[in-house]
């Protein structure tokens, strides 16, 4: 078959060959993408595109419909075009769009999933079709998504803001699949709640980048965000705090108001459909046994009531880590196995993350029937007792077909030496040594190095950075992140599942505040864990910045993102007097 791209212009030259269009600005990057090969001849004034109007028939073959359902909701709202599917068979068997323009096709391809993969594809634009082959389902999806930014900007809004009837598509080909099956993104939605539709809203961002699991913190000592129709105190109590610290854990200022709010489980439904739809897995996450205080507050029964008066306890409403955790109790077990069991109906992730980490032991070492049950159990010390916890929970999620994903504490107090199952996976959030160690036991892992890849951190020294937290985290740093420890060999390599960045919510108090902190560092994670980049080092960060200016911050315009311009934050982004936790030099690689 002939290259598509070197068919002959059929407009009358008047002049010189005019230069072939340069290739579009993509984010992330995709493995391999031409334009019209070298020597290409064109009409003066012709771009080498295809034109898209009411004409074009969108043409969705098996296993693809939803694709296309996306394509008409989301590009046809912001273009104006109908993207018709053809008309019905003709009984001669002539082709019923014939006549009628351009085609989009949309097709699973078995040969493009053996060469790249069921999140793979092949996007082919040529003089009459725009061709979309992907490897699976998700495949295609992303191929769309290349689609639209190949569409321009204002493919990414909502309504179309001109009365062209017309939109071009760049003459090109385009083969991508992503290096990493785990493209995450942690949003606490525990120590600032957000609502329904804001949550659908950074469904669509993450998949706009390709980002494809969505780790929801729907628990923590501030704020419980799930409903447990077993348990209906959780969210009557522990969905709200009475007030809230302003800043950093050691400001003065506080918000007065009540603060909270959680899911109902149709919400919950809901959000998992409209992931599952855009090829987001929503992986929850509820805490044991520390960052439980707000599960506490609502049963105090769930806390060591044989050292502190329980039944005094209130929802966090300052940061930091709390004291106040789960007893090691058979009822303790039993409760939470209730609510894991209600939550496995709502997420079909075939990962629920327990959290395990930053657990006090304080009141364990206090406790008699902590101590109690360390003896009963065989265990040394108040970390083995937190190892017994998350093997509990392990053995009892893996019974039901799913898979444990914890922080990189749940390797502490003897769990590699075979204490997991096989199937856990590890959350590496304090530096890397906590995934070497894991990929090295065998289990898979999930790398989000806080010094690298915590987008609460900030973005810039100086006082204008709102709220600065943490380490000075540009750009151009996350650009440079590399998900693979580099002392890990071939094989335990292929335990990293690939890479998360999180988004902490302590002082981010609402959208605008997530999308500035999120945005635009979040393009730059997506093209490391999505595109197949050089070592860190050589990465060629100009370009990045290049194509960001050139297409993606028009893009983030398009879709109302309140992102970190270039030259620094707005006006009405910075947080003046609000007390942050910065800190200096750079950040170890741990």
């Amino acid at each position: 078959m002939a290259d598509p791209l070197t068919a002959p212009s059929t407009g009358l030259s008047t002049g010189p060959p005019a230069a072939p269009p340069p290739l579009p600005d993509l984010i992330p990057a995709p493995r391999r993408m031409r334009g019209a090969p070298p020597g290409a001849v064109y009409a003066p004034g012709e771009d080498g595109g295809v034109v898209l109007d009411e004409d074009t028939v969108l043409e969705a073959r098996p296993g693809t419909e939803d694709v296309a359902r996306w394509l008409r909701a989301t590009v046809g709202a912001a273009t104006g075009l109908p993207l018709a599917p053809p008309g019905p068979a003709r009984p001669d068997g002539a082709d019923p769009g014939a006549g009628r323009g351009v085609r989009v096709v949309l097709s699973v391809d078995a040969a493009v999933g053996r060469e790249l993969g069921s999140e793979g594809y092949r996007l082919v634009v040529d003089a009459h079709t725009v061709r979309v082959a992907g490897g699976g389902a998700a495949g295609v999806f992303w191929a769309a998504q290349t689609l639209r930014q190949l569409l321009g900007p204002e493919a990414f809004r909502r309504a179309p803001v001109s009365p062209r009837r017309a939109w071009t598509v760049p003459r090109v080909v385009v083969e991508d699949a992503p290096r990493f099956r785990w493209r995450g993104v942690l949003l606490d939605v525990a120590r600032h709640f957000m609502p329904k539709d804001g949550l659908l809203r950074q469904i669509d961002l993450l998949a706009a980048h390709k980002l494809n699991v969505l780790h929801l913190h729907l628990t923590d000592d501030q704020g419980w965000r799930v409903e447990i129709e077993r348990y209906p105190r959780l969210t009557e109590t522990g969905a709200w705090r009475a007030r809230t610290r302003t800043g950093h854990g050691a400001s003065a200022l506080w918000d007065e108001r009540p603060h909270g709010g959680y899911y109902t489980k149709d919400d919950l439904r809901e959000i998992v459909a409209y992931a599952a739809g855009r090829h987001v897995t929503v992986v929850p996450e509820i805490d044991i046994p520390g960052h439980s205080q707000a599960a506490i507050a609502a049963y105090p029964e769930l806390g060591n009531t044989d050292v502190i008066d329980t039944t005094t306890l209130s929802v966090r409403d300052t940061w930091g880590i709390s004291e106040n955790v789960l007893a090691p109790t058979d009822n303790t077990l039993a409760f939470y196995e209730n609510v894991l069991a209600e939550v496995l109906e709502l997420f079909p992730s075939p990962f629920v993350h327990i959290g395990g980490d930053e657990c006090p032991k304080d009141q364990w070492k206090a406790s008699p029937a902590a101590r109690a049950r360390r003896e009963a159990e065989g265990l040394a010390d108040e970390d083995e007792l937190q190892s017994w916890f998350v093997r509990h929970f392990d053995r009892w999620l893996a019974g039901r077909g799913r898979r444990l994903i914890g922080w990189d504490e749940i390797l502490e107090g003897g769990l590699l030496d075979g204490g997991l199952s096989p199937g856990a996976a590890v959350s590496s959030w304090r530096g890397r040594a906590g995934g070497v160690a894991a990929a090295r036991a065998g289990h898979d892992v999930v790398m989000c190095p806080q010094e690298q890849v915590y987008l609460d951190h900030r973005q810039a020294p100086g006082d204008d950075e709102p709220v600065p937290i943490g380490y000075v985290r540009t750009l151009e740093d996350v650009y440079r992140f590399e998900p693979v420890p580099a002392e890990l060999t071939e094989a335990e390599a292929g335990r990293v599942l690939g890479a998360q960045a999180n988004i902490w919510t302590e002082v981010m108090e609402n959208q605008q505040r997530v999308d500035y902190q999120a945005f635009p560092r979040l393009a730059a994670f997506a093209e490391a864990v999505w595109s197949d980049l050089p070592p860190p080092a050589v990465r060629d960060y100009p370009g990045f910045e290049r194509r960001m200016t050139a297409a993606h911050y028009a893009r983030l315009d398009a879709l109302g993102v309140d992102y970190r311009p270039p030259g620094g934050s707005r006006p009405w982004q910075r947080r003046p007097g609000v007390l942050g936790r910065p800190i200096e030099g750079a950040p170890p690689i741990v």
